[in-house]
Parts: structure tokens; C-alpha cells; sequence
């Protein structure tokens, strides 16, 4: 058997739900609130417990956005309904299931664009720009990415600036315009530092700028350094992406004992989070690593784990659904430009 050698990253791509981060002491707050809330008021607390749970029960966390999406339809909060969809989105995207993903995102898309809420257009739109990207259809996450930065920068919406910022620095590194990149992610560290807050994905995503241009070394202190941070953000599905990254320098660096012990690490924290879009990505490493100590039959093996990992995530079923949904939003968007123009010429017809 013969694994071909090629480049196996994680980016970091942000996705946004709306809300910080919560200590302990918030979310119980949030579920006292709970409690006594009625109508909009709680939708808003279910749509808030899903960020405070995402990156520790993403399960639990699901829940919550569930029961803020019927809530919402049932006293008729478009709003709260918008942001439960963007949540779910996000829910589904870090499972793997990047069909169920987009179906959200563009429900998300379609009830902030009938409230013209400017924010929420832009957080889903971006969110819609990591799908394609995931999936490499570059053209399309482009569009999104940029239109979602244009708009946060109109809005001057700083932290959602730098997240956008990571994600095109992202997408022009898959591209292979490292200088580029590197541009985006700049800007993105210093409205981080001007903000007082240096995220983990930021530092990642150096480092995996580093690991295509062949310096292993760098790239695994930047690795480092963003694991720290991940951790105290309490930030699971960050250290999920860090250790697979981490994981993958170590064994091109030839470490190949540290490497499988940081990728068994991100392995098991990938299946107890049910966190299966990162599952494909650990299992080629964990192939690779076995392949360069020449245990044949472990790479074997691995590799046989990540094409039905891969095939359940990236399958032609789910490609045939996106495409679908494309095809959607396109005649939605349409639509929208026409009844604009009668509206247009109905104006006119009456001057």
C-alpha cells in the first residue's frame, strides 16, 4: 500500500451565533431566566443557552436551539427564528452534516432578509461562505466571504471583522496566495490586539500558514500557543482543530510517538462532542503517521476508517442536497431583484 503525501490542515473557519462566551455563573443565570420567560424574551435565552453549551455539549446545546426555533414559530418571532436557524446551522456544520447546515443557514438568510436585519445577514453569510469552502467551491465561498466582511465593515463591527478576516486569509491559503493570506490574517491580529484579545483561531491558522510553506517548526509554536488559548476559552471543538494540526507537524517533524498521542487526543474529544466534521481530517493523519514508521497494516486500517468517514460526510448525496439548495437561493434571489424592478417600474409608470 502506498498513501500519497499531502497536506492535511484545519482551519479555523468562525462561525458566528450571536452571543460571548458564558461562565459558569452566566449560564446559570440563563437557566434561571428560563424558567419564567415567555414568548420572544425566551427564545432569545434558548438561542443564548445554545452559544454557552456549543463548544462543551454540543448536543445539549442543539436542544436549546430546537426548542427556540418552535417557540419562535409559535408566537411568530422572526428574529429568534433567524437566529435559531444560524445556530442549528452551525450545530449541524461541526457534525459533518454540511446538507442539514446550509438548509438552516439559508432559512436563516431568507427570514433576515424579509427583517432587512443587516448583522444577521452578514453572520450567515458568512457561515454560508465556510459550507463551500469546506466543500472547495472556492468561487461561491468568496462571494460570501466578502459580501459578509463588506458588511460587517460598513457596520464597523470589529470582532466580526476578524473573524471574516481569518476566514478569507483561510480561503486564499487554500488557494495557494500565502501572501495574500498572510495580509488577512495581519489585519485580523491587529484589531485582535487593538481589542485587547487574541483568539485561538487567529494563531492556528498562522500556524497552518507556516506548515504549507514547509516550516514545521514555526508552525507547531503557533500551534501551541493557540491550544493554550483554546483551553482557556474552554474552547473544545478549537482544540479539536489545534491538536489535529498539531498532530500532523509533530509527524512531518518526524515525532512520530507525540504525534499519535495528540491525534488519539483529538480523536476522542471529536467523537465524545459528536464533533464528526473533524473526524475524516484525524484519521488520514493518523494513516500518515503510521506510514512514515512503516507499520503498514495501522495505516492500512486507517485509511480504510477515513474513506467511510469521509464518504459519509462529503458523499454524492450530500453534494446532490447542496446543489439543490443552490439552485434554491439562486431562483430566491431572483425573485427578489424582479419584484425590486416592478416595483421600480410601477413607480415610474405613475410619475
Amino acid at each position: 500500500m502506498r498513501i500519497m503525501k499531502k497536506i492535511l490542515l484545519v482551519a479555523s473557519f468562525v462561525v458566528f451565533c450571536f452571543t460571548s462566551g458564558y461562565s459558569t455563573s452566566g449560564v446559570d443565570s440563563l437557566e434561571s431566566a428560563l424558567k419564567t420567560a415567555k414568548g420572544e424574551s425566551k427564545v432569545k435565552i434558548y438561542n443564548e443557552l445554545f452559544r454557552a453549551y456549543l463548544n462543551t455539549d454540543p448536543v445539549k446545546a442543539i436542544g436549546f436551539a430546537r426548542e427556540g426555533l418552535m417557540l419562535g414559530t409559535e408566537v411568530k418571532d422572526l428574529k429568534g427564528m433567524a437566529a435559531s436557524y444560524n445556530n442549528l446551522g452551525v450545530a449541524y456544520r461541526n457534525q459533518g452534516a454540511f446538507d442539514k447546515a446550509l438548509e438552516n443557514y439559508f432559512q436563516s438568510l431568507k427570514l433576515y432578509d424579509s427583517l432587512n436585519y443587516v448583522d444577521g445577514i452578514a453572520t450567515t453569510k458568512n457561515n454560508i461562505g465556510t459550507i463551500f469552502s469546506v466543500k472547495k467551491d472556492y468561487t461561491k465561498a468568496m462571494k460570501y466571504f466578502e459580501e459578509s466582511f463588506q458588511l460587517f465593515s460598513d457596520a464597523k463591527n470589529n470582532e466580526k471583522m476578524i473573524g471574516s478576516l481569518n476566514n478569507l486569509g483561510n480561503l486564499h491559503s487554500d488557494l495557494q496566495l500565502y501572501e495574500q493570506a498572510l495580509q488577512f490574517y495581519s489585519q485580523a491580529m491587529d484589531l485582535s490586539q487593538k481589542s485587547g484579545k487574541i483568539y485561538s483561531d487567529a494563531l492556528n491558522n498562522m500556524g497552518n500558514l507556516y506548515f504549507r510553506q514547509g516550516n514545521y517548526q514555526k508552525s507547531v509554536e503557533y500551534y501551541l500557543r493557540s491550544l493554550t488559548l483554546a483551553k482557556n476559552e474552554n474552547n473544545k471543538l478549537s482544540e479539536i482543530n489545534v491538536r489535529t494540526n498539531l498532530g500532523e507537524a509533530y509527524s512531518n517533524l518526524g515525532q512520530y510517538t507525540k504525534a499519535m498521542t495528540t491525534l488519539d487526543s483529538a480523536l476522542a474529544q471529536c467523537r465524545q462532542l459528536e464533533a464528526f466534521a473533524y473526524e475524516p481530517q484525524i484519521l488520514k493523519s493518523r494513516a500518515e503517521n503510521y506510514y512514515g514508521q512503516g507499520k503498514m497494516k495501522e495505516a492500512y486500517e486507517s485509511m480504510l476508517s477515513y474513506d467511510k468517514a469521509r464518504e459519509k460526510i462529503y458523499g454524492e448525496e450530500s453534494t446532490r442536497k447542496i446543489a439543490q439548495m443552490e439552485v434554491a437561493i439562486e431562483l430566491q434571489a431572483k425573485e427578489k431583484e424582479l419584484e425590486a424592478f416592478r416595483k421600480d417600474a410601477k413607480i415610474n409608470s405613475l410619475e
